[in-house]
């Protein structure tokens, strides 16, 4: 008897689930093992636009920015893309990256359940890297636009930040459900995002990288919103309350109303432990105005890393 031609290998004949590691919005997170090498890796599994014959062209274009983004050291590489089907017939990929053990918001985490503060240099070189990695991105005219310690994954051993969630949102424009367990979090989000702005740019990558920084000082989050309403009042009350003077065409913007009129506090009320240099980038990460935030590049240049070695992150 003449032997059956072998099927080409699928995603799930090529790897090994081990565990599901996370559900975000556009699908499961498996730990899993390549068959062939053994290796570890994190695969992605995405579902497309329901009407679409194959894989739509705008998924292939985000998937090459991914490719061609993860060749910096602080993205979180992409090592390969497999296409199956899922149990209706519909078109699934598989995106497969590079396994990392532990994200940030697991990082600080731990160190909010021990009492200790995260030592100064860690911090600074955790920001360096996350600055150098969202430059490159901007470098490139990518947005992140959903930046928070839980994107940010970490090699605990050379204590390596790399970015992930990069591009898909655009990509996978359809959410797998509408609420995963995960609340969606405000927590990062730029004003203008959150009053509305239909225009934006890198400034609410930075403002999130801002958020970011404060809360590896104080081990928890600098605002706290359970609601985009909330989430503003936090940012006003610490911020003072914009006004045309301080952020010309704030008020033109769709979701702004009169609110509660507050005075800017000193950051050194909501950050006290940190020293003069790093408040001074942190007020320039969360300035009001969108294109008077400082950028990930001249972040970088900042008397805040100047202790650090650059050369070797």
């Amino acid at each position: 008897m003449e032997k059956k031609q072998a099927p080409a290998v699928s995603a799930m004949d090529a790897f090994e689930k081990l565990e599901k590691v996370g559900e975000g919005t556009y699908g499961k997170v498996y730990r899993a093992r390549e068959k062939a090498t053994g290796r570890i890796v994190a695969l992605k599994k995405t579902r497309l636009h329901e009407d679409e014959e194959g894989v739509p062209p705008t998924t292939l274009r985000e998937i090459s920015i991914l490719r061609m983004l993860s060749r910096d050291p602080h993205v979180v590489r992409l090592l390969d893309v497999k296409q199956g089907q899922n149990k209706e017939g519909k078109t699934v990929l598989y995106l497969v990256f590079e396994y990392m053990e532990t994200d940030l918001k697991k990082f600080i985490r731990n160190f909010r359940s021990t009492g200790e503060d995260i030592p100064v240099r860690i911090v600074k070189s955790l920001m360096f890297q996350l600055c150098k990695g969202v430059a490159f991105c901007h470098g490139h005219g990518i947005m992140h636009r959903d930046l928070k310690p839980h994107n940010l994954l970490l090699d605990r051993k050379s204590m390596t930040l790399k970015i992930a969630d990069l591009g898909l949102a655009r990509a996978f424009t359809l959410p797998i459900k509408k609420y995963t367990h995960e609340i969606l979090t405000l927590w990062y989000r730029a004003p203008e995002v959150l009053l509305g702005a239909t225009h934006y740019s890198t400034g609410v990558d930075m403002w999130s990288v801002g958020c970011i920084f404060a809360e590896l000082i104080n081990k928890q989050a600098l605002f706290q919103g359970d609601s985009e309403l909330q989430q503003l009042l936090h940012i006003f009350r610490l911020l003072g309350t914009p006004n045309e003077k301080m952020w010309p065409g704030v008020s033109k913007l769709m979701n702004w109303h009169e609110y509660p009129q507050w005075k800017p506090q000193s950051l050194t009320t909501a950050v006290p432990s940190l020293d003069k240099n790093g408040l001074d980038l942190l007020a320039q990460m969360l300035q009001y105005e969108p294109s008077m935030r400082i950028s990930a590049k001249k972040a970088m240049e900042h008397p805040y890393f100047d202790d650090i070695d650059k050369a070797h992150l």
